[in-house]
């Protein structure tokens, strides 16, 4: 008798596998996520010619060689910075975006530059044909020396490939291209993406080849496919921005070599991504000065201080329940800083829409901007615009206490350095910094602000 084709069920957020379909996901959590695809065969979980015959030896950790050419740079600045020095060699690099986000471009002025460094660069495009790669290099300045292009999407024929051209770079554009043709299910399902990442895996480790792949992104801004892709590689990188606007912002959310907090801001102009070296400066282009509800905020993304515009608008509500939005910042620790007013300041709040924007399209997860949203809340509701020339940072608690933020020095610098007279900060950190370039004002607590407007 024949064997029988068997299916097995995968969540679509996490790539849990189950022999039947379930309702929800015992590893996280979600509904109705399950899809049924055939199982892979066994054979599968070996990549081929790439891999066979080779056995790894266990090496001493003390006589592992580390060069100081471990990294390459790719004399592109905002995208060493968040690679964490530059790449890495034999490393698998994740990057995802919204459609249009300029995901292809970036990777396209990357490989110019290593072209340039005389590397062997090898671009696989499962979407466009060869004839598309080639404008758009021509309208990004052209390239000073040839890489090589390849329009494929059989991973079988690109594993073959790869082995016999032996890159030092190669692109995959996009994962959800990609198929293997012992697997039966579509490309860009749950076992496409997870076999043909697990196969790049294994010929870039085992070859010395880094790989970066471009991934679609869902509705809720995360790569398609199975979570687990996103612990195979070893840096996951998201492109974020509006397409209506010129602004890219590259951030790293997984890095295996380096920290995650980092980001880099790009500009997307006709000739490509252009680098953002002073993001400060550039995201306050154009902010109002002497307007209610207009606060200067100064966060930290990594080890850079960025300072962005905070505005809050606060009117009367025309309904029932008023409405609280905020873009760029977490709605519920707005909510929280509402109540925090209303209760330790009396401020009836409660009658009031309250819409919050940072400005540049920046999103913002560090406390450290909970005072500056406090102040454009105030200063919205007195309609009384904060001091000029004066920037605010600092955490505010439940009980209306501004508590101390770290690398508060960075941030007075940045201040300084875009010419800022003032600056608003917490009582701890305003007697930790000795300056006699700006004015320092220190709060304790949120009662305190008054005295400012």
């Amino acid at each position: 008798m024949g064997a029988k084709n068997k299916s097995v069920f995968f969540c679509k957020e996490c790539g849990y596998e189950s022999p039947k379909w379930l309702g929800q996901c015992p590893g996280c959590k979600s509904w109705d996520c399950f899809v049924e695809e055939p199982v892979a065969p066994k054979t599968s979980a070996k990549t081929g010619t790439a891999v066979r015959g080779q056995k790894s030896e266990p090496v001493v950790l003390s006589k592992i060689d580390m060069h100081e050419d471990a990294r390459t740079k790719t004399d592109i600045e905002e995208f060493d910075r968040v690679l964490g020095g530059g790449i890495v060699k034999a490393s698998l690099v994740l990057v995802g975006g919204d459609p249009g986000i300029g995901k292809s471009t970036l990777l396209l002025q990357v490989c110019r530059v290593l072209a340039a460094k005389d590397l062997k660069v090898l671009y696989i495009s499962g979407e466009e044909s060869l004839r598309q790669i080639k404008m758009r290099a021509d309208r990004l300045g052209g390239f000073s020396k040839d890489m090589h292009l390849l329009a494929e999407t059989s991973l079988d024929s690109i594993e073959e490939t790869i082995t016999e051209m032996k890159p030092d770079v190669v692109v995959i554009d996009s994962i959800q291209t990609m198929f293997r043709e012992d697997i039966s299910s579509s490309p860009g399902s749950v076992s496409q993406v997870r076999e043909t990442t697990g196969a790049l895996l294994r010929i870039g480790k085992s070859l010395g080849i880094t790989i970066f792949i471009v991934g679609h992104v869902t509705k809720e801004g995360v790569v398609a496919g199975p979570r687990v892709l996103e612990h195979m590689v070893d840096t996951v990188l998201y492109f974020e921005g509006d397409n209506s606007s010129s602004y890219r912002i590259l951030r790293a959310v997984k890095n295996r070599f380096g920290s995650t907090n980092e980001v880099g801001v790009f500009e997307m102009r006709s000739e490509g991504l252009v680098e953002v070296r002073n993001p400060s400066e550039y995201m306050l282009q154009g902010h109002p000065v002497g307007e209610p509800g207009s606060v200067i905020a100064a966060s930290v993304e990594g080890t850079r201080p960025i300072l962005l515009e905070v505005q809050a608008l606060v009117c009367k509500t025309a309904f029932n329940m008023p409405r609280r939005t905020a873009n760029g910042a977490d709605t519920n620790r707005v909510n929280l800083l509402l109540a925090v007013l209303e209760k330790r300041l009396g401020l009836s709040l409660g009658f009031c829409d309250a819409y919050i924007n940072v400005a540049g399209g920046m999103r913002v997860g560090e406390p450290a901007i909970d005072l500056a949203i406090v102040m454009a809340i105030l200063s919205s509701f007195k309609s009384r615009p904060l001091p000029e020339n004066s920037i605010v940072f600092g955490e505010v608690g439940l009980t209306g206490e501004v508590r101390g933020v770290s690398q508060a020095e960075a941030r007075v610098n940045e201040a300084i350095n875009l010419g800022y007279e003032t600056c608003i900060l917490p009582a701890v950190n305003a007697r930790s910094i000795k300056t006699d370039r700006i004015k320092l004002i220190g709060i304790g607590h949120v009662s305190e602000l008054g005295k400012l407007f």
